[in-house]
């Protein structure tokens, strides 16, 4: 049996802990205080969190998405495959090895989205760039934690809170999207976006992106207008 191999450890801003990247054969991980947040095996709910986005955005052709999380690139990847030449997509990531390690030991899984000309990367918190918006976006996807919670680090609560939810409608065009991954459903934060004027699509979807395995979440919430 081929064993987990250590390849870096990196801080999370803000008292957020420690993030590991770990290797077995091709496969890789990243782990918080000892939580898979992402698997390069188990990219199927990470890809759908943007081809369903996109999908409601076929007639926006100039579209401005922003992802919070690079991750391991699957829903950025999955994104610029949907889009036309004239989107573009902004990545708020807010620990900088992370792109490293796109750029490094996992760059044949980034391939080459990160030299999309569409693409900016924006080193930081998501948050920030969600709350300075005015009808800045298209859609906003979210996937920075295992699900609407702060695990990563506390301060990502304030994405998913009454607050947070208002600036995210706000920072959106009419008729814009806000997709939030999960690990699991959350009854209550289904009922915390409708009570922030979204309208609510809840997804299952396959964390292989077969037919078989675990299923994961996405919440898919329109904002008025559009």
């Amino acid at each position: 049996m081929i064993r987990w191999t250590h390849l870096d450890t990196t801080t999370v801003p803000d008292d957020g802990g420690e993030l590991r990247l770990m290797q077995r054969g091709a496969e890789f991980s990243i782990m918080s205080s000892g939580i898979e947040l992402m698997n390069s095996r188990l990219s199927g709910s990470e890809k759908a969190l943007a081809t369903l986005a996109c999908e409601r955005l076929r007639d926006r052709p100039k579209s401005h998405l922003l992802i919070g999380g690079f991750g391991m690139g699957f829903t950025l990847r999955a994104a610029l495959e949907n889009l036309g030449p004239e989107a573009r997509v902004t990545v708020a990531e807010l620990v900088p090895a992370v792109i490293a390690w796109a750029r490094g030991p996992m760059a044949h899984i980034s391939g080459e989205c990160l030299r999309d000309p569409r693409l900016t990367i924006r080193e930081g918190d998501v948050g920030a760039l969600i709350g300075s918006g005015q009808a800045s976006y298209d859609a906003i996807l979210l996937d920075v934690d295992n699900g609407p919670e702060g695990l990563s680090r506390k301060a990502n609560d304030r994405l998913y809170d009454p607050a947070g939810l208002t600036a995210a409608r706000r920072a959106l065009r009419p008729g814009g999207v806000l997709a939030v991954w999960s690990s699991a459903p959350n009854a209550a934060f289904t009922q915390r976006l409708r009570r922030a004027g979204f309208a609510v699509e809840e997804v299952r979807v396959r964390a292989t992106g077969g037919t078989r395995g675990a299923r994961h979440v996405i919440w898919l919430a329109t904002a008025p207008g559009g």
